[in-house]
């Protein structure tokens, strides 16, 4: 994160910015201040298998995450440095860069790079972080860290969180580069990073009906592996989420989204498409079910004309399957309905939780039907060990082909 390995707009772009957050600072007197070092360590075993029926074999991986690093407090500042390494176990998987093609891809590469490596101010109505670092937008639908993956995704960014009025958040972004999970040996259409022009800017505020978010998120991307360009976009909307007392111990949580995306930067696709999204879940103690749509517009049946997601958290939305990734010429719509179920305490385990999802699946343009998909999940902690199981069954009626799933995670933080 050298400045003068910068293309020399990022750089000036960069300067700008962080001649605000210096004028944002309020200045203050020098004085001592006690430091404290806290150490890092997270360590995560992960088994999964994926099978394709249009492929002959399926890929069967077992990985273990190792991330390491440590965080020094002085004052008003927090620098952080974390290193991860992602070391295969069973390494019977095409892993997107390796040479095998007979099988589905598991994006989990052998890694060892740095993480995360930031600087952070925090003051009581302003926060500004500058390097790489992790950063989660609402629900992650459109930027995101993809945490489901072993290597996650990453920004070299500089951001300011600002909450000078009450009930009311500014939190704006500019990412210099993007680091998605294919790791330190990534090429190709699969790069290690992404340059690029990136601003995202979400503003959200406290209302009688839940929060209200507006945001405007632009994907300015240089490198051309991104899919020629193709995926560069500047997305527009809003998001209302909340909750409502119904009777005594019966409450309604809701979801509302729309958005309208553009082409942007060099993107040689001239397109608009829309995003929609709509989810009520009814809360009866223990029990939550609900039920929900999601749209990804298209627009001409172009490829990459459709709205595109390319920051998301992935196989968090749209089934964990995987099969809409990216999202395709014709769009996608997801119809699904959700049970879950907060077991608590079980035996040797806490904070037990067991959730199923079916979704249907139409295109958008022309709707006709994909398919459908059946998610499970259960995850419970034995001590500091985080245990969660995971199945995806996709059955297709028009798209793609019918995948299976599984995913063992065992996961222990310090």
């Amino acid at each position: 994160m050298n400045l003068q390995t910068l293309q020399p707009r990022h750089r000036a772009t960069l300067i700008a910015c962080a001649s605000i957050v210096a004028a944002a600072i309020p200045a203050s007197p020098a004085v001592a201040e006690d430091i404290t070092l806290k150490p890092l360590a997270d360590i995560r075993l992960q088994l999964e298998t994926l099978e394709v029926d249009n492929l002959p074999e399926p890929s069967e991986a077992t990985t273990v995450r190792v991330r390491g690093g440590v965080e020094l407090a002085a004052g008003r500042f927090i620098a952080r440095l974390e290193g991860q390494g992602n070391f295969a176990l069973v390494d019977n998987y095409a892993d997107g860069l390796n040479s095998l093609t007979d099988r589905p891809i598991i994006p989990d590469p052998e890694n060892a790079a740095i993480y995360q490596a930031y600087l952070r101010y925090s003051a009581p109505s302003v926060t500004a972080t500058v390097g790489r670092q992790e950063i989660d937008l609402d629900d992650a639908r459109f930027v995101g860290t993809a945490p489901i993956r072993q290597n996650a995704q990453n920004f070299d960014a500089l951001r300011v969180k600002w909450t000078g009025i009450k009930d009311l958040t500014v939190d704006v972004s500019y990412a210099w580069s993007f680091r998605p999970f294919w790791g330190r040996d990534g090429f190709g259409s699969r790069p290690e990073e992404v340059d690029g022009n990136n601003i995202f800017v979400n503003v959200a505020a406290q209302t009688g009906i839940g929060t209200l978010a507006g945001f405007a998120y632009v994907a300015d991307l240089d490198d051309p592996r991104a899919q020629s360009f193709r995926l560069s976009s500047q997305t527009y909307g809003l998001r209302l989420t909340g909750s409502r007392t119904i009777t005594e111990g019966v409450s309604l949580a809701y979801l509302a989204s729309y958005a309208r995306q553009f082409d942007a930067g060099r993107n040689p696709n001239d397109y608009a498409a829309d995003y929609a999204a709509l989810e009520g879940t009814a809360v009866m103690g223990e029990w939550r079910l609900g039920a929900g749509f999601e749209m990804l517009g298209a627009d001409d049946g172009t490829a990459f004309a459709s709205f595109q997601t390319p920051f998301s958290s992935g196989v968090k939305f749209l089934g964990l399957a995987g099969r809409f990734l990216p999202t395709p010429p014709d769009g996608v719509r997801d119809y699904y309905g959700t049970l879950h179920y907060k077991a608590g305490d079980v035996g040797p385990l806490s904070d037990v939780n067991l959730k199923a999802v079916l979704h249907h699946f139409t295109s958008d343009r022309e709707l006709r039907i994909y398919g459908d998909e059946l998610d499970l999940m259960a995850s419970g902690k034995l001590g500091a060990t985080l245990l969660t199981l995971r199945y995806a069954g996709y059955r297709e009626r028009g798209f793609s082909a019918d995948t299976q799933r599984f995913m063992l995670q065992l996961e222990w933080k310090y």
